[in-house]
């Protein structure tokens, strides 16, 4: 099977992805991009609580990169369009993941969206966001609703960890678009020197 990266967040949804993925034998690595200060360390510590659940239900190490997104946060929040700002964010997301992925070997991007569930995950905002990378991207839950990934989440035992108490990421803008197209978020990113954000994030990454 092939080598996949999977960005987790610390919610719901990534760590059943995730498993998902593991129970059908490909090899996977996690990517965290930690957006502190604009959350607390609860979704850090839920992702390290949900693989060590994981590794020990497959038997695979499970590699987890840490990588500081709270600055890449900042700077999007003072010279973007705030309006955009979600789908700005997870273009540098997807980004980080993919220079890690070609740093490990791994051939393919998860995530654990679904679709429609926030505004992020509009279609036409997953569209958006993808277009920043070139690897394809495994979305392992994209036709199931809530009520069928958090049944999941229960019989696997990651529920109760991704539902302790923490702090939502506190950059969402008021008012998220759920629509964006690649002209408007090409002028929005052209204010910006994306390959060095984007350098200094995977730069001081961690591995736990």
């Amino acid at each position: 099977m092939s080598r996949g990266v999977m960005l987790m967040s610390g919610g719901i949804d990534s760590p059943v992805a995730l498993d998902l993925l593991l129970r059908q034998g490909h090899e996977l690595l996690a990517v965290h991009l930690d957006n502190r200060p604009f959350t607390d360390d609860s979704p850090l510590e839920k992702i390290v609580d949900h693989l060590a659940l994981l590794r020990e239900r497959y038997r695979q190490p499970i590699p987890l990169y840490v990588v500081p997104h709270g600055p890449t946060q900042v700077t999007l929040m003072r010279s973007t369009d705030r309006h955009v700002g979600c789908v700005l964010c997870r273009r540098f997301m997807w980004r980080s993941a993919e220079r890690i992925a070609e740093r490990e070997g791994a051939s393919y991007l998860a995530t654990g969206e679904a679709l429609g569930q926030v505004a992020s995950q509009t279609l036409s905002n997953m569209r958006t966001a993808t277009a920043a990378v070139r690897l394809p991207i495994v979305r392992p839950l994209i036709g199931l609703d809530k009520q069928e990934i958090e049944g999941h989440a229960k019989r696997l035992g990651t529920y109760a960890i991704s539902t302790r108490p923490g702090v939502c990421c506190q950059a969402v803008p008021d008012r998220p678009a759920t629509r964006s197209d690649l002209i408007q978020i090409g002028g929005e990113e052209a204010k910006l020197d994306v390959d060095q954000i984007v350098d200094d994030c995977v730069r001081k990454a961690i591995v736990l």
